[in-house]
């Protein structure tokens, strides 16, 4: 095993196992609204249209403070925020069993919101310092795949939780709140003194390591500097900041479209809550093969355009199919394509911003990229409840996100792929 194989070996196993489950608990934390609803809507007398508010309205305050608090990462150090954020955001998270109407849950949801923002684009944000960008697609595929495996295990989780109905005085719906908020604050403590602000400051690694490191991320940045832009305001008006960002719009509806509905799709069926749980589990856990699987297709093509846009189009058809789709069969393998198609786009997509963003430059462009997407956190389950409201179904709301998922591939073909293209990664494997 030659030095390149052996620190990014070292790097991946110290750091990526933590990173996940970061962002498997926020995941959690933020979607377990979706299988709580199946008793949370009646006690509350949500309406889907409340529903789908309650869901998205998670997002203003999300949007409001995302750029804000990225910027205070790339300042006090990401060991320091990322530990705020996650103990912040657990202790609100918690409190959400203790809404009593739907007021009352939307200015939870809002709080949340402003907890936990920063966090996704923050940790985008820190792999790019550790990982050189020949190895950032299959790193942020691992990273990434936190998403799908947070209903993965948090769905079943979460429905069995539900029948702890009438413990202590508390319903099933807030002792998934209560108790899905516990490891946020513990690992809020746990990042805190586990997690390493910059390979200078790892002596984790030996010091030949440490240096091959350093100076391989520096070539990284010669390159952004020769190419890229680094201020705050350059990265704000930077064409393909703009356009990363539309494209970030229709990959959160897609996600969220998932997230948020796919528990309360399968329970139409007549399954219980179990059967529920475990059922919208399965789309989620192909979407997490297929992350981590095209995710290391593309490092080893060096390419990432049409790593974005071929997964894209397969989502478009899995929308189509679950719309027009009456069987659970169908429309599960339907979902089961949206998903793989959504989630495999997002490696390749989050390796693109660092390729011509850097420093301080980096950390807005970045969370500037997911707050403009983050829009689409507000519209597609405000949109997806409304649908089902006043038409009965959520075929339409299918529809118009497999359309949303159409215009994100469209997007993708003005990226230049001359601009874009990264040599071919060593594997960790030979």
């Amino acid at each position: 095993m030659d030095l390149e194989q052996q620190v990014m070996k070292r790097v991946m196993f110290r750091l990526m196992p933590v990173l996940i489950i970061c962002y498997l608990i926020s995941y959690i934390d933020r979607s377990n609204l979706a299988v709580a609803a199946l008793a949370m809507n009646r006690e509350l007398g949500l309406s889907p249209t409340d529903y789908g508010f309650a869901a998205g309205i998670f997002f203003l305050g999300y949007v409001i403070c995302e750029i804000p608090s990225n910027i205070f990462l790339s300042k006090l150090g990401a060991r320091l925020w990322i530990s705020r954020i996650m103990l912040t955001w657990g202790l609100l998270s918690g409190a959400m069993a203790f809404a009593v109407g739907a007021k009352s849950l939307f200015t939870l949801r809002v709080l949340l919101g402003i907890a936990e923002a920063g966090l996704f684009p923050g940790l985008i944000y820190y792999i790019s310092f550790w990982f050189p960008s020949t190895y950032r697609a299959r790193a942020f595929g691992y990273f990434l795949v936190a998403i799908p495996l947070s209903i993965v295990i948090g769905a079943p989780v979460s429905a069995s939780i539900l029948y702890m109905d009438g413990v202590g005085g508390l319903s099933g719906w807030q002792w998934v709140f209560v108790i899905e908020a516990a490891p946020a604050v513990f690992f809020a403590f746990f990042c805190f003194f586990f997690l390493t602000d910059t390979p200078a400051q790892a002596t984790w690694l030996d010091e030949p390591e440490r240096k091959w490191l350093i100076a391989r991320l520096a070539r990284d940045v010669e390159h952004v500097e020769s190419h890229g832009r680094g201020e705050i305001m350059a990265a704000f008006v930077h064409p393909r900041v703009w356009l990363l960002s539309l494209i970030n719009v229709a990959l959160i509806a897609c996600s969220y479209g998932c997230v948020f509905f796919l528990p309360l799709i399968v329970s139409e069926f007549g399954f219980s809550k179990m059967q529920t749980g475990l059922i919208t589990a399965l789309p989620f856990l192909a979407g997490a093969i297929s992350m981590i699987v095209w995710g290391r297709k593309s490092d080893r093509a060096g390419e990432r355009k049409l790593h974005l846009i071929l997964p894209l189009l397969v989502a478009v058809a899995g929308f189509a199919i679950a719309a027009e789709s009456d069987t659970v069969t169908l429309k599960m393998i339907g979902l089961g394509l949206a998903a793989c198609g959504t989630f495999a786009s997002l490696p390749p997509f989050w390796s693109l911003p660092p390729m011509f963003l850097k420093g301080t430059g980096a950390a807005a462009g970045i969370a500037m990229i997911n707050t403009i997407g983050s829009l689409a956190g507000f519209g597609a389950p405000y949109l997806m409840g409304y649908v089902k409201q006043h038409t009965g179904s959520y075929a339409l709301g299918l529809m118009i996100i497999g359309a949303s998922a159409l215009s994100a591939a469209v997007l993708a073909l003005r990226i230049r792929s001359d601009e874009l293209a990264v040599s071919r990664a060593a594997q960790f494997d030979r």
